[in-house]
């Protein structure tokens, strides 16, 4: 039903920054969980920030451990988009990145992580940190 669209992946040198994007058509994102995970290969797609309606015009942020205070993500609703702003890039941060979106409106941190969570998925960007 929903089509979700990444942009803004490409090759950088340690250090560096990229801003991801992600469109989606079909259905609004609404105060539905937004989330970006990555994969590497020979690895399981992995959890990497999300955001979630608290109330009011309030969302909150979520970060795994490795990209916290590196990583920003941000929704604009309106439009029907979710960015990730990377900053500080390091060689592990190299994967596919793709953004997801979730049909569970009360969905807690502890259950982000969980694949089964997350509805639908864009077809990934490639983002490559190396010298």
């Amino acid at each position: 039903q929903v089509q979700l669209v990444e942009s803004g992946g490409g090759s950088v040198q340690p250090g560096g920054s990229l801003s991801l994007s992600c469109a989606a058509s079909g259905r609004a994102f609404d105060n539905y969980p937004v989330g970006w995970f990555r994969q590497v290969p020979g690895k399981e797609r992995e959890f990497v920030a999300a955001t979630r309606w608290i109330g009011g015009m309030a969302f909150s942020k979520h970060y795994t451990t490795s990209v916290k205070g590196r990583f920003t993500i941000s929704r604009d609703n309106a439009a029907n988009t979710v960015s990730l702003q990377m900053n500080s890039l390091n060689p592990e941060d190299t994967a596919v990145y793709y953004c997801a979106l979730s049909s569970i409106r009360g969905l807690i941190v502890g259950q982000m992580w969980n694949l089964r969570n997350w509805d639908s998925w864009g077809q990934g960007t490639q983002v490559t940190v190396s010298s």
